[in-house]
């Protein structure tokens, strides 16, 4: 029987808990995961029971959520991220990780978290929760997926200005972007000769150096010399071309340039469904793609659909492992 999953609590005054309910309620024994968290911070009424360790969360009534506890200082308040539970917050993760490391968990997925509740409470040193994750798993390098039914995609820059993107997007970035999206796509979704298209830096494609030179200068080449015989590299195509359903079914993932070109078309074709997927890290790791709602915590009308992709996704993860 594999493993379940762990679901770290994430920010407790964000949406995080309340999902977590939510979405135990809607899968029932068709997913099975654990929550990482403090009992307190969930919904007034959740039903939950408390576990000693992974293996018990399969003796746990469908309708009730597993919880391997873990206290906090402070209740939470929604909307309100409290400092003194940042170490907790932190302590939460470290704990998944440790488990998903020794094989007790199949996957990780995780809460969204608030980084400036981080800083100011534990003094959080990372970018990002992804970077944490790298930190803790010993890797270097790890790139995003955002995935859904519809499309994978992978942007080689992130969180940087538009202007700094051709600066930071270097031939050892989209050379490492496309292994490590390749072999994943082999380890973790079962495909044994993916397709990848990589879209290009400028409109068009640069159209043949007229709308820029980064095509032409070297990101063709470093595709076309791309060595890798159990893959099939395309590219650089037009993103205003590459992610319309003809397009889509030509590929397994497409490789973005920078943020938003990646972000807005997953996130037009399939907002609710979007997941966070980390590769290059030794373990499965997913994560809804929203973050903390604090605006709507604890009102009852966020939607859980999101999470559950993410579980779902890490659960088909890991039986393609």
């Amino acid at each position: 029987m594999t493993a379940p999953i762990a679901l770290t609590c994430g920010e407790p005054a964000g949406i995080g808990p309340e999902l977590a309910a939510r979405a135990r309620a809607e899968l029932g024994a068709a997913c099975q995961f654990f929550w990482i968290g403090d009992p307190r911070h969930l919904p007034a009424g959740t039903a939950y029971a408390e576990i000693a360790a992974p293996e018990d969360t399969g003796a746990v009534p469908p309708c009730t959520l597993p919880v391997l506890r873990q206290d906090f200082p402070n209740p939470a308040v929604p909307g309100q991220p409290d400092p003194a539970n940042a170490p907790g917050v932190i302590r939460a993760i470290e704990t998944g990780v440790a488990l998903v490391q020794s094989g007790q968990a199949a996957a990780l997925c995780t809460a969204p978290i608030n980084k400036k509740a981080l800083i100011d409470g534990a003094g959080f040193p990372y970018p990002g929760h992804t970077e944490f994750l790298a930190a803790l798993a010993g890797v270097d390098r790890v790139v995003m997926m955002l995935a859904s039914e519809q499309l994978r995609v992978v942007p080689a820059t992130i969180h940087i200005p538009l202007s700094e993107v051709p600066h930071h997007l270097t031939s050892e970035l989209l050379r490492d972007t496309i292994r490590i999206t390749a072999t994943d796509l082999r380890h973790r979704f079962a495909l044994d000769h993916p397709r990848i298209a990589v879209a290009g830096l400028n409109p068009h494609a640069g159209e043949g150096g007229a709308m820029g030179q980064e095509e032409i200068t070297w990101i063709a080449d470093l595709i076309a010399k791309y060595d890798d015989p159990d893959l099939t590299l395309t590219g650089p195509h037009p993103a205003d071309t590459l992610f319309h359903a003809a397009a889509r079914a030509r590929y397994d993932a497409a490789i973005a340039m920078y943020h938003d070109q990646a972000l807005i078309p997953i996130k037009t074709l399939d907002f609710d469904r979007g997941v966070n997927v980390t590769l290059g890290l030794p373990f499965i790791r997913t994560s809804p793609d929203h973050g903390t709602a604090f605006d709507i915590a604890g009102k009852g009308i966020a939607t859980p659909t999101s999470l559950i992709e993410a579980l779902r996704m890490a659960q088909r993860m890991a039986d393609a492992a």
